[in-house]
């Protein structure tokens, strides 16, 4: 893999140990939890964040379709630690597999976003899906310190 997309691999990796930290130890009742009206559970910020890598990193970079419906992230419950750890285990994958197939003269070549109807380039997408990803591992370790909080 080009040195760059390893770095780039390595900082999504540390990511995902932010998140598999944010739900260790918990039961279910604080997987589900949810803040607030309009906020997001633990269940679904880790459900939301592995598709949306999927889908930024694999069917947008790497144009391979994922089959993803992204509303049903959102309405997903009664998932353990473990299940959520291996959808996130299964993104970075993925994303593996689908940087070690680029190289640098990839990162100019444009990608079409079907679902905005407009297109990015590569650089652009892998820039988001990590900046996406980070935001969420920020939402969840809030979540879970509210959580805690209220123990």
């Amino acid at each position: 893999m080009d040195p760059f997309f390893q770095d780039y691999y390595d900082r999504l990796s540390t990511l995902h140990n932010d998140l598999a930290a944010t739900v260790e130890g918990l039961t279910a009742e604080g997987l589900d939890w949810r803040p607030g009206p309009d906020t997001n559970s633990l269940v679904v910020l880790l459900t939301h964040t592995a598709g949306s890598e999927r889908y930024w990193i694999g069917e947008i970079v790497g144009q391979e379709p994922a089959g993803r419906i992204r509303a049903q992230e959102f309405e997903t419950l009664g998932k353990t630690a473990e299940q959520l750890q291996e959808r996130l285990d299964l993104a970075l994958a993925h994303s593996r597999q689908t940087l070690s197939a680029l190289s640098l003269d990839n990162l100019v070549e444009a990608r079409l976003i079907p679902e905005q109807g407009r297109s990015c380039t590569v650089a652009w997408a892998l820039l988001h899906a990590l900046e996406h990803t980070a935001q969420h591992v920020g939402h969840a370790q809030l979540t879970r310190q509210m959580w805690e909080e209220l123990r």
